[in-house]
């Protein structure tokens, strides 16, 4: 597997899942290729439907039910039933400590979402997923200068200006994924002393680039690359 390709294995169930594995998911969010908003709706309860309703843009809340719903549909594959969701102390979801031990993030950007989800439960197997697509952005060098480490930043900056998109979310889905692994958020420092998780990169369509995040992170050998189909 590379950032260039990633072949996506069309499942409308979930495979097995080895302990030292890594399933990542693709769910198409447009209304195009993704669930027909009516199917995707009817299978979040009210809660959430008046949440997501507070989305004002009628693509966007569209995209957010998709996400959700593929979610849940996904996790309920593994845990053979219906998922149970609570938030940690920075509202981070996970399950309930009553289910199975799965570890997942879940990220939206464009027309697609990515949901990684491995076995176990704890600081340990903890995962952060981000994607990006790729479009212009206004003030990067500034965002860059403010959001990044001198390093990270010298090395955009290092390239013509014209050339700097592609590193800049390279960079900006390590930093996403980093802080969404631990639950922390992007503006709230590392904890002292917290480990740096591991990062891989890859490209899970045309113009987009995502990062995985997790202190114990799988090896690319054991990643499984899944595309969730209509029923």
């Amino acid at each position: 597997m590379n950032e260039e390709h990633i072949h996506w294995q069309a499942v409308n169930t979930a495979p097995s899942l080895a302990t030292d594995a890594l399933h990542l998911w693709r769910i198409d969010t447009g209304e195009h290729h993704g669930q027909p908003l009516a199917t995707a709706s009817a299978a979040l309860d009210q809660a959430q439907l008046t949440r997501l309703e507070r989305i004002r843009d009628p693509a966007l809340r569209a995209r957010a039910i998709r996400a959700q719903a593929g979610l849940r549909r996904i996790l309920g594959h593994y845990l053979g039933e219906a998922p149970r969701l609570v938030k940690g102390a920075n509202g981070k979801p996970y399950l309930d400590a009553g289910q199975a031990a799965l570890a997942f993030n879940l990220t939206t950007s464009g027309e697609l979402a990515l949901l990684g989800v491995r076995h176990g439960r704890g600081p340990a197997v903890e995962l952060g997923v981000d994607c990006e697509w790729i479009r212009p952005r206004s003030r990067l060098a500034a965002v860059a200068r403010r959001m990044f480490d001198p390093a990270t930043c010298a090395a955009i900056l290092a390239h013509p200006e014209h050339q700097r998109l592609a590193p800049f979310c390279r960079a900006w889905t390590a930093l996403e994924a980093d802080a969404k692994c631990d639950g922390r958020g992007l503006m709230r420092p590392r904890p002292p002393a917290s480990p740096l998780p591991q990062i891989a990169h890859c490209c899970p369509a045309p113009g987009y680039i995502a990062a995985v995040a997790s202190p114990t992170l799988p090896p690319r050998a054991h990643w499984h690359t899944l595309a969730l189909a209509h029923d």
